[in-house]
């Protein structure tokens, strides 16, 4: 009789859960699963997830969370154990305290016999000092350490050696990955205008600004300045450019900022200068809000990087970002499709550059598509991650650690 196969073990925040992370796993698993169809994936996640396989027992209002999560690891035994890490994602706080992840750390401990292998969304440039010691605590416990782009892990060598810490050599580095296979004919966008009911714009250029709203994301940024903008573009060019707005909140916390960034929008929807849909940035819809734009403003004041971005990539829609701004700069630098703005003058200058000129639109698009085609595609991507999962497993059956070279 054949040994029954192990499953992949994945820990995150899954959907329906309003949230980047949830989002981004979904879809990687998705192609994970593509990629070792035999092998069995379960998913650990908080209360308010679902789906086949899917296991949502992660309360962090429990102080002990970790431990029915590390006795369902233990039960489930398997092959390897794939774990998305955000800070908000395993806080437990008490008293109005955070434990400052210690639950997770605690988590990792419990998990020790198995490969774990971890991927942090947020690893800063500059760290706080207390994500310089849970950093140290994560690259101490886990088998394998993802990160996301080249200067987070060359950074920490500068971080570490300030505080007299030896940097492991546990770290590699896979960026976010993006699909090729959700690009759009030209032929098929006046289709996809009329699924989201903009009809009415068919043959009108639209800037996008699309993805969830919170305060972190700055629309106020665009909004304050789009009516200066589509001004300037009509004068240049004679075409009538609308902003569209798309998007939804999942914080409560951030409703000030929605409530003012929607008000800002009415006052352009009324001037018929903007649109705004509303909708939840997950999906086949996400992919399809972003084809219909020309091109798409990027504004954020903290990431490292972008779900957002990923769904630009993957679409081959040039750009405009925030710089400098961690991973949307780093991305940015290396797939060469986008333009960045430091202040309000800048983003004017650039987002009406762009508009003004289909042949640079053209250019950045291709810079995409190399990018997408050669770098950051899902299936070049998932092959790293199964590579990962073997060197953990190597790894923990030696007793070596595992060693990745460092970029300089």
């Amino acid at each position: 009789m054949q040994e029954k196969m192990k499953p992949l073990v994945a820990i995150s925040s899954y959907p329906p859960r309003p949230c980047g992370i949830a989002t981004f796993f979904e879809e990687a698993l998705e192609f994970i699963h593509k990629h070792m169809p035999e092998r069995p994936v379960h998913i650990i996640c908080h209360t308010d997830g679902e789906g086949e396989n899917t296991h949502p027992i992660i309360d962090t209002s429990k102080k002990n969370w970790y431990e029915s999560v590390a006795q369902l690891v233990k039960e489930l035994d398997p092959y390897a154990v794939h774990i998305q890490h955000e800070y908000g994602l395993y806080r437990h706080a008490e008293n109005g305290t955070s434990d400052n992840n210690e639950g997770f750390l605690r988590l990792l401990d419990l998990l020790d016999a198995y490969p774990t292998v971890v991927e942090p969304h947020t690893v800063h440039g500059r760290l706080r000092e207390r994500e310089e010691v849970f950093i140290k605590g994560l690259l101490d416990r886990a088998t394998v350490v993802i990160l996301k782009c080249d200067y987070q892990k060359w950074r920490l060598s500068w971080t570490f050696r300030e505080g007299d810490w030896k940097l492991p050599g546990n770290i590699t580095v896979i960026p976010h990955g993006a699909r090729a296979d959700r690009r759009y004919g030209d032929h098929e966008i006046d289709g996809i205008k009329d699924e989201l009911d903009l009809a009415e714009f068919k043959g009108r250029r639209i800037v996008g600004l699309v993805g969830w709203i919170q305060s972190n994301k700055r629309w106020d940024m665009v909004l304050d300045c789009w009516e200066d903008i589509q001004q300037a573009i009509r004068r240049i060019t004679g075409e009538n450019w609308l902003l569209f707005a798309a998007g939804d909140m999942r914080d409560p916390r951030h409703k000030p900022d929605f409530d003012k960034y929607r008000a800002m929008l009415d006052e352009l929807v009324e001037k018929r200068l903007a649109r705004f849909l509303r909708f939840s940035p997950r999906g086949d819809i996400y992919y399809k809000v972003m084809a219909i734009c020309d091109f798409v403003i990027l504004p954020s004041i903290d990431e490292t990087q972008s779900g957002t971005l990923a769904r630009i990539i993957a679409l081959n829609k040039p750009y405009v970002t925030t710089a400098p701004m961690e991973g949307l700069t780093s991305q940015t630098l290396e797939n060469e499709g986008g333009l960045l703005f430091t202040n309000k003058e800048s983003l004017k200058k650039k987002a009406i550059r762009l508009a003004c000129d289909e042949g640079l639109r053209r250019e950045l698009g291709e810079s995409l598509k190399w990018y997408l085609e050669n770098r950051v595609s899902w299936d070049i991507v998932v092959p790293r991650y199964l590579q990962v999962y073997e060197d953990a497993r190597q790894a923990k059956a030696t007793g070596k650690p595992a060693e990745y070279p460092p970029e300089f």
